[in-house]
């Protein structure tokens, strides 16, 4: 199994970013997919949650509307739109997979996000 982010970047208050992720071996189209931070000096949170077919999802309350998961099980990717950035979603974002008992059984390397005021 791989999970390969990418798009984190520096961006000001306000700004937007993009983080996809590309998976690779396993059956992709068949597992949920979520999106976990972990903010500097804290432990991990998590983001977003994307059902196997991409029909629900799920935020934690502090980016509902300003972020949105989405899955196109065709090319096996997860992205995640981030919108009116705030400091506070100053991060290292993890696109991980969840296993069929709800775990979280593989992490990718993580992508940097970083928001400045």
């Amino acid at each position: 199994v791989q999970l390969l982010e990418s798009g984190g970047g520096f961006v000001q208050l306000g700004g937007s970013l993009r983080l996809p992720c590309v998976a690779s071996g396993f059956s992709f189209s068949i597992y949920y997919m979520t999106w976990v931070r972990q903010i500097p000096g804290k432990g991990l949170e998590w983001v977003a949650v994307a059902s196997a077919n991409g029909g629900t999802r799920n935020y934690i309350d502090s980016v509902k509307g300003r972020f949105t998961i989405s899955r196109d099980n065709a090319k096996n990717t997860l992205d995640m739109q981030m919108n009116n950035l705030k400091p506070e979603d100053t991060a290292r974002y993890y696109c991980v997979k969840r296993g069929a008992g709800y775990g979280l059984d593989y992490w990718g390397n993580g992508t940097l996000v970083t928001v400045s005021s």
